[in-house]
């Protein structure tokens, strides 16, 4: 079997999130997640949404025995194969592919900008009409004061890499908007994180 990889992050903020989006999902879909790392977010969703079938992918293949691995390891039935996929592809899936969830988390900040519109406009192409998307992270905020803590965090993204950097929630949302989709819900999530829900405007 792979080695599957850890992350303390991870582990950390997965029940979080998995308690946001019990409230937000229906019953039952079909989800694809974007930028899947480690692996252990879509094992942890599938487990506790079993009705739920995930589709996990990462733009780095070293990920790709990480993920599948954490998913094995819990005989998880519901989880497809994890694919290789770089969101600025022109083409994610088949034109007619849709999705009820797509899920991306902590992938804004360590990508460049132009990866923001290619995550927006690829999710428009492939959401069921009354899918979200599900973004996670850390934003800047024009009306709320910014963490200090985010305030180092993006100035050591920004030394690592220029293109890197936390972005600004308002930025995030015209770039949607010009895909087709509008922020439909806000919510202020532990260590200064937000999750956003996008939906079809």
């Amino acid at each position: 079997m792979p080695p599957a990889d850890f992350s303390t992050a991870a582990e950390r903020n997965k029940q979080p999130i998995f308690d946001v989006l019990r409230q937000a999902l229906p019953v039952q879909g079909h989800a694809l997640e974007i930028a899947s790392g480690t692996g252990q977010h879509v094992a942890w969703f599938a487990r506790h949404l079993p009705q739920w079938t995930w589709q996990p992918s990462d733009a780095d293949p070293r990920a790709l025995d990480s993920i599948a691995a954490h998913t094995i390891r819990q005989g998880l039935g519901n989880v497809h194969p994890p694919v290789l996929l770089d969101v600025m592809a022109p083409g994610w899936f088949p034109a007619h592919t849709r999705f009820d969830l797509v899920y991306c988390a902590n992938m804004l900040h360590i990508s460049p900008w132009p990866a923001c519109a290619a995550l927006m406009q690829g999710s428009a192409r492939h959401l069921a009409a009354d899918g979200v998307l599900v973004t996670y992270g850390p934003y800047l905020e024009a009306d709320v004061p910014t963490a200090e803590s985010n305030q180092v965090f993006d100035q050591s993204l920004r030394a690592r890499n220029p293109a890197w950097g936390i972005r600004r929630r308002e930025d995030v949302e015209d770039i949607a908007a010009k895909a087709g989709l509008r922020l439909a819900a806000r919510h202020a999530m532990p260590a200064n994180n937000l999750l956003l829900v996008w939906a079809r405007a």
